[in-house]
């Protein structure tokens, strides 16, 4: 067994206009202060990283990564959240989306997906050059308005819609593959792989790419009212990172898993600070620690209620009192009996 690395934390709920959030520099030295291992950079703001050059320019690579360790911190994962979520729209969807994209692509979903790819090909390789085995990001959705049946799906169109999520991907897995880089989805309603079963359709159509693993984030499985602690048991081959993140579910007879065109803070569910919300973070972290996970626990802060500031401050220790230091030996050890195969033999009454 692995003792968990952290804690991090992801940084684009935090980045604003005003210091120390403005720059990489000062959320540095403020992420440390608050006693943070790691970052998880958010590749679509310029203030923290240019993913363009991190590919294209190893010694910026280097630089950045020096920078980041200055700090007594490391750089967790890349995340392209935003632009792999561009990776496949539904045109009902196309006009909110287009705000993830520069303006040259808007109106354009072609264009916008080829954009898309290209932000995925350099994350590879800047992961690459940081020295990273994981990225974290979101599959895209093509089928996510069908997901509840009325009017009925024409027959075959969930498959081909996951057919196309596969041919858009399965490019990118093979230059990750090349980059000896892990994709981690993260399954997340609004993706197409938002719970374990259509997690295992794309795996399908992706031919099981060794590539397309798992950001585990206990909070999306809580709020579709999913095991998230069986969910480890069976994926656990695939869990690459982590996410941090609390939430709760409490329905009442007039609202339940579909919110009620409500807003956050009053939703049936609804996300919390660490601490504040119903998950069983300890048997998580158990579960991990006993699968060998060896990526990082890193912050996600998204409360509908605690502010942000806040909410960092108590993460850090959180996180650390969770992380459990491995056993380097059973507890038994001390009671050990030598043995041969002709000792055990005849314990077993076999001589």
């Amino acid at each position: 067994m692995q003792t968990i690395k952290g804690p991090g934390i992801f940084l684009a709920q935090f980045m604003g206009n005003e210091p120390p959030f403005n720059s990489l520099p000062a959320i540095c030295e403020w992420a440390a202060g608050l006693g943070y291992k790691g970052i998880q950079i958010p590749t679509w703001d310029a203030r923290c990283i240019n993913l363009q050059l991190a590919a294209e320019s190893k010694t910026y690579a280097d630089e950045l990564k020096g920078l980041v360790n200055s700090y007594g911190l490391a750089i967790t994962e890349l995340s392209t959240h935003l632009q792999g979520q561009l990776m496949a729209v539904h045109p009902a969807y196309d006009a909110l989306f287009d705000g993830f994209a520069p303006a040259e692509v808007h109106g354009n979903s072609k264009a916008r997906t080829e954009w898309a790819a290209q932000q995925l090909r350099y994350a590879a390789k800047a992961s690459q050059h940081l020295g990273l085995s994981a990225h974290a990001t979101f599959s895209g959705a093509l089928a996510w308005p069908m997901m509840y049946p009325w009017p009925q799906r024409p027959i075959g169109l969930v498959e081909t819609a996951f057919t196309e999520l596969a041919n858009r991907w399965l490019p990118i897995l093979r230059y990750f593959d090349e980059c000896d880089v892990d994709i981690c989805y993260e399954i997340h309603p609004g993706e197409d792989l938002h719970d374990g079963v259509s997690y295992e359709m794309f795996l399908d159509a992706v031919e099981q790419h060794r590539r397309a693993c798992l950001l585990y984030d206990p909070s999306h499985l809580l709020l579709q009212c999913l095991d998230y602690l069986t969910y480890i048991d069976y994926y656990h081959e695939r869990i690459r990172a982590f996410h941090v993140k609390d939430a709760e579910f409490n329905p009442t007879g007039k609202q339940g898993v579909y919110g009620g065109f409500q807003s956050w803070v009053n939703r049936a569910g609804r996300f919390r600070s660490l601490g504040d919300g119903q998950i069983n973070f300890k048997s998580i972290f158990s579960k991990l620690a006993t699968y060998d996970y060896k990526g990082w626990a890193v912050l996600e802060w998204e409360c509908c209620i605690k502010n942000a500031t806040d909410g960092a401050k108590e993460g850090a220790p959180f996180i650390s009192n969770h992380i459990i230091h491995v056993t380097e030996k059973a507890f038994d050890d001390f009671a050990g009996t030598a043995a041969s195969e002709d000792f055990n033999r005849s314990v077993l009454g076999l001589k």
